[in-house]
């Protein structure tokens, strides 16, 4: 049985205060700054950990959803969820706009980052949910629009013993003015199986 609860704004933290803030009835605004992001070595050479997100606890056995709305429109625009043991072991789940299109997509660290993701044009500027589950030694991730079923993102590593943090996530890296409209953050029971159907 799925026991679900609101999680308010004002119990989490920020990683990384973002550019602007601000509570819109019970949805918040949140504008990223320019060259911000989280990303380690891979391909590119460098090192970002400069992202926002809004951290709450994120014990085994639980799930953490983070609800948005954004109009993405430069390379590398972003949103979604954060998962974060450290500033080399994290996970980072969302929509992501590259190739002139959104895409969903995650990115899983350890040492250094990996990157998997695939187009969904039809999400751009609509409600999606990102849902972090974790169970024993791994978190699955999953991500629908609205009320669509819910599509299989994601199987990756967690140690059953780190203490992670879990949120909203946005960065901007390649501009200013990113403001993404976060509708929802909550905690519930972790999915039950990896296959749901």
């Amino acid at each position: 049985m799925e026991n679900r609860r609101a999680i308010e704004w004002s119990e989490a933290a920020w990683l990384n205060q973002p550019e602007a803030v601000l509570a819109d009835g019970n949805n918040l605004l949140v504008t990223a700054r320019g060259g911000s992001d989280f990303w380690r070595t891979t391909s590119y050479g460098f090192v970002h950990d400069d992202g926002h997100a809004l951290l709450t606890d994120f014990p085994t056995e639980a799930a953490i959803e983070v609800g948005f709305v954004a109009a993405f429109e430069q390379l590398y625009d972003q949103a979604g969820l954060l998962i974060r043991v450290d500033e080399q072991t994290w996970i980072k789940a969302g929509v992501e706009y590259t190739d002139g299109v959104p895409h969903l997509g995650a990115v899983v660290t350890h040492g250094r980052s990996d990157w998997s993701m695939a187009p969904v044009p039809d999400w751009a500027g609509r409600d999606v949910t990102l849902r972090a589950s974790r169970s024993g030694d791994a978190v699955t991730l999953r991500a629908r629009c609205e009320d669509e079923p819910w599509r299989l993102l994601r199987l990756a590593p967690l140690a059953p013993d780190a203490e992670a943090a879990a949120g909203p996530m946005c960065c901007a890296p390649t501009r200013s003015g990113l403001t993404v409209r976060f509708t929802s953050f909550a905690v519930t029971t972790p999915d039950p199986s990896l296959h749901l159907n």
